[in-house]
């Protein structure tokens, strides 16, 4: 009997190489599978019932691994005995070629049945063989992608926030007051000198209350002219009796010189 399918896996195809090879992965993916254990890195048994037509038998057997080539393809075959039943052997080429954020699994299926197994018939068997194929990459699928899903889910590690940077220390100005009043010494302060009475600090006028205006400056009243002096008073000549006698001595003398 030979078998040949394929299956789109929508997981990456390093996460469905380690699936093929997780001994319980592949347990819940093979229908009927009771049992199955890794006894090394390349062999696996198992305990699967089966049930072809009316005969129903539990096998008992061993699965190797060969050809491995991670993550890409490898070769199981196995072989299982049914007592009465039968037996059945036979194996599958199984190749992972990725599919853009998936995986796409062929495989190539040759199996050989003898004893009471062999009796119902190439077409039973060819239909029973199909259906178990298909139900195991159903299975196996629902488990990658589950898988898969679970991993990108998964939330990245969030990195400690760095310490803050201490805020510059800013200066509070201080306050200066409005108004500084100066003290005397005291006389233990300054010996030698009296003792002084404390000059008073001027008192601030209140704002409520409005400075008074200055008075309008009032002109003094213009002073009488003083009477007219007559010019008999001055005492002297008149100005017209010495300026005619002055021009008369400047005639006189300008006579005699010249």
């Amino acid at each position: 009997m030979e078998m040949t399918g394929e299956h789109r896996i929508a997981a990456p195809r390093s996460v469905v190489w380690e699936g093929l090879n997780d001994p319980e992965v592949l347990r819940r993916s093979i229908p009927g599978c009771d049992t199955l254990e890794k006894t090394s890195p390349t062999e696996m048994t198992a305990t699967v019932t089966a049930k072809v037509g009316p005969v129903k038998a539990s096998f008992g057997g061993q699965v190797t691994l060969s050809n491995l080539n991670p993550p890409e393809s490898y070769t199981i075959s196995g072989e299982g005995k049914g007592g009465a039943a039968g037996f059945a052997k036979g194996g599958a080429d199984v190749k992972l070629v990725e599919d853009g954020d998936g995986t796409m699994l062929r495989y190539a299926v040759k199996a050989n049945i003898g004893g009471k197994l062999a009796q119902l018939g190439a077409r039973l068997i060819d239909g029973t063989a199909k259906k178990m194929a298909d139900d195991f990459f159903t299975r196996f699928a629902a488990e990658m992608e589950q898988r898969a899903g679970a991993g990108a889910a998964a939330p990245a590690p969030t990195p400690a926030p760095a310490p803050a940077a201490a805020a510059p220390e800013i200066p509070v100005p201080t306050p200066v007051p409005a108004e500084t009043v100066v003290t005397p010494p005291s006389p233990a302060e300054a010996p030698g000198f009296a003792t002084a009475e404390p000059i008073p600090a001027p008192q601030p006028v209140p704002a409520t209350e409005p400075a008074p205006k200055p008075a309008p400056a009032v002109a003094p009243p213009p002073r009488p002219a003083p009477p007219p002096v007559a010019e008999e008073r001055r005492g002297g000549l008149s100005p017209a009796v010495w300026i005619t006698a002055l021009v008369v001595i400047v005639l006189v003398l300008l006579y005699l010189y010249l």
